[in-house]
């Protein structure tokens, strides 16, 4: 499907509560969809302060801490360019994931019993970025037949124009392996087939774990922070893994946690919260106080092979 910039549509979340039928199936056709004014004010001032000190700590080399990842440009220059686990180093990013206008949009797409999973802080450093190749971030697990996306939420932290912004490749969720990694297969960064992203501080894009997507080298580019938090039906993780229903359980709660923080918040006042109410074998009949906000993706996987992320 070809996609132009005047066919995408743009949600506004200061204007309604939740993603409606068109934009969410325009999400399941093309793979991603923008949302604008998800993050305002006072919260996002406190995720560009506090995220801004992890990529202190990753410019200085990270202290040997393994959350903090790293990776070359072509002239050989290592780059930071990622930190894991940013729910568990920055307090407002608890709250980030209870955000009820992203939450209750999460439902509409994977039904209640949705599970947090990854959340990570991706890195453009000024006029010094890695370039990251078309990519998927990983595949439907095999066999699963079930419709419902599987996708990242990412909250852009600062602006992003076409120097240092996501490009995608419209539809490509719905390709078969042969097709991505031949696509995925061209020299250098071709644009032909694909669009770019433009983003402003506080806006979100959705897209799914099988979108081909990536961006190139930015020589030029300002800082770019993203916030990325995946979610995956609870249905799917069950039966297919990669984790542990252990894995699960405690990230539900977490989740429930992160809710109860955002309703604290002095920034959310006006919101009405999101209700996770999880059913079936996903019930929560008392949600517990999580014993950590970081739960090693490896410690809970059911078999040997890791997550490509």
């Amino acid at each position: 499907m070809n996609v132009s910039h005047s066919r995408i549509p743009e949600v506004n979340a200061q204007l309604q509560d939740v993603i409606t039928d068109e934009q969410a199936q325009f999400f399941i056709e093309n793979g991603f969809l923008v949302i604008r004014n998800v993050v305002e004010g006072e919260e996002l001032r406190l995720l560009q302060e506090q995220t801004m000190r992890l990529v202190e700590r990753g410019l200085a080399g990270g202290s040997g801490d393994k959350d903090f990842m790293y990776r070359n440009r072509k002239n050989g220059d290592r780059i930071y360019w990622r930190t894991e686990y940013v729910i568990s180093k920055a307090e407002a990013g608890k709250a980030l994931l209870g955000h009820p206008f992203i939450l209750r949009s999460v439902e509409k797409l994977q039904g209640r019993n949705f599970i947090p999973n990854w959340d990570s802080l991706v890195v453009k450093v000024p006029n010094n970025a890695a370039s990251v190749p078309w990519h998927r971030d990983a595949a439907v697990p095999a066999g699963c037949a079930d419709p419902r996306p599987i996708f990242n939420v990412d909250f852009y932290l600062d602006p992003a124009d076409e120097k240092s912004c996501l490009w995608v490749i419209p539809g490509s969720n719905r390709w078969d392996a042969a097709k991505s990694e031949e696509r995925c297969s061209l020299p250098g960064f071709e644009f032909a087939d694909a669009v770019p992203v433009p983003m402003n501080a506080g806006d979100v894009i959705f897209h799914n774990i099988q979108l081909l997507h990536g961006s190139p080298e930015g020589d030029g580019n300002s800082l770019r922070r993203t916030v990325y938090y995946e979610f995956r039906p609870g249905e799917i993780e069950a039966e297919f893994g990669p984790h542990t229903l252990e894995y699960l359980a405690l990230k539900q709660h977490m989740l429930f946690d992160c809710i109860e923080r955002r309703k604290r918040a002095s920034y959310a006042s006006g919101e009405k919260p999101f209700k996770y109410r999880p059913a079936g074998a996903f019930a929560i009949a008392e949600p517990q106080p999580p014993r950590t906000f970081r739960y090693p993706h490896e410690q809970y996987w059911r078999q040997t092979a890791a997550h490509q992320e």
